[in-house]
C-alpha cells in the first residue's frame, strides 16, 4: 500500500529549523548531533539548533513523511547503539526543493526592487 503525500507546496513556507534539517540531510544520512553540527557549520554559527528544537522538528518530519529513521548506521565504523540515524525521503527532497525555489523567487524579487544588489 502506497502512502499518499500532499502537494509539497502545501507545506510551505517551512519553519527555518525544518529547512536547515532537510538541507543537512540532502547529501547524506546523519545522526542528530551531526545534523546540529552541519547546520552550525553551514551557517557559520548563525543558526544553532538546541537539542529540543532538533528532536521536536525531527519527530514532526518523521510524522509528515519527510524523514525516515534508519534501521542501521550508514557509517560501518560507528556502531553506537544510542545514536539514531535519519535520512531524507523522496517526498522530503521534493518539499526541500520547493522551499528552495520559493526562497530563490523571494531573493529575485528583492533584487528586482533594488533591495539587494543584483550581483551577490
Amino acid at each position: 500500500m502506497t502512502k499518499e503525500f500532499p502537494d509539497p507546496e502545501t507545506l510551505l513556507p517551512l519553519p527555518t529549523a525544518t529547512f536547515h534539517i532537510l538541507v543537512a540531510l540532502a547529501d547524506r544520512d546523519r545522526h542528530g548531533y551531526s545534523i546540529m553540527q552541519d547546520i552550525t557549520a553551514r551557517t557559520d554559527g548563525k543558526v544553532r539548533l538546541s537539542a529540543a528544537t532538533l528532536y521536536s522538528s525531527i519527530r514532526r518530519l518523521l510524522e509528515q513523511g519527510l524523514l525516515e529513521e534508519l534501521r542501521e548506521s550508514p557509517d560501518p565504523d560507528c556502531q553506537d547503539e544510542r545514536r539514531r540515524y535519519y535520512g531524507i525521503t523522496g517526498f522530503g527532497r521534493e518539499v526541500a526543493m520547493a522551499e528552495a525555489r520559493r526562497l530563490t523567487s523571494m531573493l529575485s524579487q528583492a533584487r528586482e526592487t533594488g533591495l539587494i544588489p543584483k550581483k551577490m
